[in-house]
């Protein structure tokens, strides 16, 4: 028998995602039953909108509620209304009365839906899975192309495939003989800026967390266009980045300044490629996980392989083609979302009706 908890519902989707059996979880109370007529409701945080139709029988976690519709009530119907943000206005106001943000089972039935009749219910419900539909195959369409690319950074990066009319022989050189340290501070005049695992080199203000840089940033580091910077604690875990901005940077991160011989956009790939994200894991330096930390110095001892320079651009601008489709897939993924969102207003609350 399936295990549902908050942690294998998709936010937002309502895809499930790594369940596991009760068996296997050592689970044994029926009292939160569902099947398949059933549609499942995280409680805990209902701003994060955790909300799924199983297709199987199973057991869901103390912190769901299986929620099985009424007759005149379909089920689909029921679960994008449950997703909406109609709900969620409703919703999230009584999760707040205690530290841990949840909706109990008499504040969630005190709720207000609004119902339109059963033939209709179903139209609507029928319009957005269509949606959900595009928006899946979008999804698989994206997961297609980084596959692609994690292949291409298999084949190009470690030399295994080469590009046509590149004979040349690749060299191996340390670290600190591609790139120099910038350790310029008192550029308190320029932006601050955060460097990020997925999104690379971005302004702070666009991170959605508390602000938790000193005051005095004088002794902050700047960054230039060109530059790659890396967190010093999490350079094993491959957080880095080339720069396309100027500003400036915690003193937590180190930025590493390329010389002529090698094509930045190239070494930034190549510090994404695991082999070599486990070199940086191997030279980090502490004694626990949290503590561990690649300054420039151990940074610089790491041996790579690299072509020569004309061959690092074409590798280079192969796989930013393969980045370039793959960020115009995820802007469509992120309008079809936002207009489904748009879609659901209307139709949920009856401004829009449907014709039968």
């Amino acid at each position: 028998m399936k295990h549902i908890g908050p942690e294998n519902i998709e936010s937002g989707t309502g895809r499930l995602v790594g369940v596991r059996t009760a068996r296997d979880l050592g689970l044994k109370s029926g009292k939160y039953l569902f099947d398949q007529k059933a549609v499942v409701y995280s409680k805990i945080r209902p701003n994060l909108n955790k909300v799924c139709m199983p297709p199987y029988e199973g057991l869901c976690s103390a912190d769901c509620y299986p929620i099985r519709p009424l007759d005149g009530i379909h089920r689909n119907h029921l679960f994008y209304y449950l997703q909406s943000d109609i709900l969620l206005r409703q919703s999230v106001p009584v999760s707040l009365r205690t530290g841990m943000p949840k909706i109990n089972r008499e504040d969630l039935n005190s709720l207000y839906i609004i119902v339109p009749p059963l033939f209709e219910q179903k139209k609507i419900a029928s319009i957005l899975s269509t949606w959900d539909q595009i928006i899946e195959q979008t999804r698989k369409v994206i997961d297609a192309k980084r596959c692609r690319k994690k292949a291409l950074m298999q084949q190009l990066l470690s030399g295994k495939k080469r590009l046509y009319g590149s004979t040349a022989s690749w060299s191996e050189y340390r670290l600190g003989d591609l790139f120099t340290k910038r350790d310029e501070t008192n550029n308190t005049h320029l932006p601050l800026l955060a460097i990020t695992a997925s999104r690379g080199v971005i302004p702070a203000n666009e991170i959605d967390r508390k602000d938790a840089s000193a005051q005095d940033k004088s002794n902050y580091k700047r960054i230039a266009p060109g530059d790659i910077g890396y967190n010093t604690m999490r350079m094993w875990q491959g957080v880095s980045a080339v720069s396309n901005l100027e500003g400036i940077v915690s003193p937590a991160y180190t930025v590493c300044v390329p010389n002529m011989e090698v094509d930045v956009r190239f070494m930034g790939y190549l510090f994404k490629f695991p082999p070599v994200v486990h070199s940086f894991f191997r030279h980090s330096q502490g004694l626990v996980s949290d503590t561990w930390n690649l300054k420039f110095p151990h940074f610089a001892q790491i041996k790579v392989r690299i072509p020569g320079l004309d061959e690092q651009r074409r590798i280079a601008e192969v796989l930013s083609t393969v980045d370039y489709e793959i960020q115009g897939l995820e802007k469509g993924l992120t309008a079809l979302e936002r207009q489904k969102r748009g879609l659901m207003q209307k139709l949920l609350t009856g401004e829009v009706r449907v014709k039968i």
